[in-house]
């Protein structure tokens, strides 16, 4: 048998309109600020981030054919990695993007040709998703077409990570049945709790909340598989079932590093991308190893403006804090 390696991420590609200012807009109000144009989608931003963490990487997505969608494939040319792109009719997504000083953001999404990624393009990659040692989702694409992509792998035996973002979009209880890593931030956390789990929880009190109750939490919300919370600049909480993967203990924090955020866009994606790719490389670590690379490595994003292009080499991360 073919030994599992790499990460594939099957999710969404943006071109990302991002606008800079003293503060976020509030409604009504003209602010002036500065502009610049990139390339994001949290699928796209993950796979960089696998990619330039160390792993081999594929993406697997929907493309206009635009100036966008060759923006991806020169993009995803150059850092490497194996685009699997369905082309569409639509125009390639984009995202208004509104950013604070204190590094704060906004985001309007025109999902364009990620609505059109469909079961059967992703179905055609299932040789690519069983060679797969992780396979990483989130919720920018058709939900038939990313459960598909869950499906394939768990029968294949890969880790199925699946990031329930945006949190305006809850994941179905299908796919949390087929993940088996769940890394929501606390804003799609509390939506998890409220639609599949039956609590009100507030958002903004997560982390205050106590570490065995939080654990309970997430034990009731998704009671066969690991959750890792992302607690923004706290940094994050992970909560394990009967597999605890190698970690000593069912529950624990792990501290927020140390930085100077410029832009906290895409910090998200990059935690998820390399976390993907730290389990990828080195299946032999205890789970906290690959939380603890996976938290720097956001970290570090958060200190260059943009998204994918500011996901930072696994070099240089282990350069800034070691191994």
């Amino acid at each position: 048998m073919q030994a599992l390696r790499g990460v594939t991420v099957v999710g969404s590609f943006n071109v990302d309109h991002v606008w800079t200012a003293p503060s976020l807009p509030r409604r009504g109000e003209t602010l002036v600020g500065a502009y610049r144009s990139g390339p994001g989608g949290k699928g796209f931003n993950q796979a960089v981030a696998a990619a330039r963490a160390g792993a081999a990487t594929s993406f697997v997505c929907a493309l206009g054919d635009d100036v966008g969608g060759q923006l991806a494939r020169m993009l995803a040319a150059a850092d490497g990695i194996d685009l699997r792109d369905q082309v569409s009719n639509a125009p390639t997504g984009t995202a208004g993007i509104f950013v604070s000083e204190d590094g704060a953001n906004s985001i309007v999404i025109g999902p364009g040709a990620n609505g059109s990624l469909t079961p059967a393009f992703v179905d055609a990659q299932r040789d690519l998703l069983a060679a797969s040692a992780v396979v990483l989702v989130q919720l920018e694409s058709p939900i038939d077409s990313v459960l598909h992509a869950l499906q394939l792998a768990r029968a294949a035996g890969a880790i199925t990570m699946l990031n329930p973002a945006p949190a305006n979009i809850v994941a179905a209880s299908e796919l949390l049945a087929c993940a088996d890593i769940l890394t929501p931030n606390e804003t799609e956390f509390a939506s998890l709790m409220q639609a599949h789990a039956g609590m009100t929880i507030a958002a903004d009190e997560i982390v205050a909340t106590g570490d065995e109750t939080l654990h309970g939490h997430c034990r009731r919300l998704f009671p066969h598989g690991s959750v890792v919370l992302t607690l923004g600049a706290a940094g994050c909480f992970v909560s394990h079932a009967a597999q605890l993967r190698g970690d000593e203990r069912a529950h624990y924090r792990v501290t927020g590093e140390a930085v100077q955020p410029v832009d906290t866009t895409g910090a998200g994606d990059a935690f998820n991308g390399a976390l993907a790719a730290s389990l990828a490389q080195a299946p032999q670590r205890v789970f906290a190893e690959h939380i603890r690379f996976a938290n720097r490595y956001a970290a570090m994003s958060t200190e260059s403006p943009g998204a994918a292009l500011a996901m930072p080499r696994q070099i240089q991360v282990l350069a800034r804090f070691g191994d």
